[in-house]
């Protein structure tokens, strides 16, 4: 394959109603690939919808505040956990188009919770990617990733990984996956603000590959919705009275190719992404520059990734 369509999906989710955000992607994911995109992307935690209150609301970080703890609650009691069958018509949709969904969502391992950027992909089971560093108020709520997630999927065309949000700011993060070879990255934020889009545009042309900066649309009318749909609580609805903004997240999704050029943006509101990707820019732009290569000096420099899982338990017998 020398060229590949592509879509960012910027929706806005269905906060903490997780049901309700897999019906929401399935349905957006199916029209872009009806589009004719065979990799589609989802922004930060779009099965969940990104905790807004921390940044927006005041008090959210105080200890023992009733609304967050109310809302932490929901969260655990909403997030997929490993093999989960709600997250099926997002495999069965693959499997069927051959297309590949990359979509963020709030995962439990045991008590805790993670950021993941689950890549769902035909006839194999999805490839997981848990933030390594929870950016800031963010530490309340997720457990921090391992290296065992570091990962890519080898498909027909190259090979897909993603980061979220801050990870693009950890330079040994990006040795790491510019050292798989990445054609197409997933780089998923709340919202693609102007920052965000430098990072993304800086990765793309650092890693020589293409870039689906993807990002959410978010108000504060949602975050009710969502709750509501989930039985409600009269503590995280104080909490949320508390969130003065309207808009919270403003998408800005664009996807980027290896010159750091932008070859489509979004604008605010609710849209599907789409572009075309000529793969042969990859190589062209190795020519000048290979971070992994010949612009690299592995005789100064070394780096080593541990990927092993990390569960903070071992059980030995004797």
């Amino acid at each position: 394959m020398t060229t590949l369509p592509v879509a960012i999906c910027q929706a806005a989710p269905v906060p903490l109603d997780f049901a309700g955000g897999i019906d929401k992607a399935v349905r957006l994911a199916r029209e872009a690939i009806a589009g004719g995109a065979r990799f589609v992307a989802f922004g930060e935690t779009f099965l969940g919808g990104y905790p807004l209150w921390l940044d927006e609301a005041p008090g959210a970080a105080l200890w023992d505040h009733p609304g967050t703890k109310a809302l932490h609650a929901i969260m655990l009691e909403q997030a997929i956990v490993a093999n989960d069958e709600r997250l099926l018509p997002l495999q069965e949709l693959c499997d069927e188009t051959g297309a590949c969904v990359s979509i963020g969502a709030h995962e439990r391992v045991r008590q805790s919770l993670y950021n993941n950027q689950l890549l769902f992909r035909p006839g194999e089971v999805p490839l997981d990617h848990r933030k390594l560093v929870p950016t800031h108020g963010e530490r309340l709520i997720w457990m921090r990733g391992d290296g065992s997630t570091l990962g890519v999927h080898e498909a027909e065309w190259g090979r897909a990984g993603n980061l979220i949000c801050w990870e693009h700011w950890m330079p040994l993060a990006r040795a790491a996956m510019h050292n798989l070879g990445e054609a197409v990255h997933v780089a998923a934020w709340p919202t693609v603000r102007e920052e965000y889009a430098l990072a993304s545009r800086h990765y793309a042309m650092e890693g020589r590959c293409f870039v689906l900066a993807a990002g959410l649309v978010q108000k504060r009318d949602d975050l009710f919705e969502g709750l509501a749909n989930v039985g409600g609580s009269a503590e995280a609805e104080e909490l949320f009275n508390a969130i003065e903004s309207d808009v919270l997240n403003k998408g800005g999704s664009m996807i980027i190719a290896p010159n750091a050029r932008v070859l489509a943006q979004a604008g605010e509101g609710e849209e599907i992404l789409h572009a075309i990707l000529d793969l042969s820019e990859i190589g062209q732009g190795l020519a000048t520059l290979d971070t992994d290569g010949h612009y690299s000096r592995p005789d100064v420099f070394e780096l080593s990734v541990d990927m092993r899982p990390k569960d903070g338990v071992v059980r030995k017998s004797e």
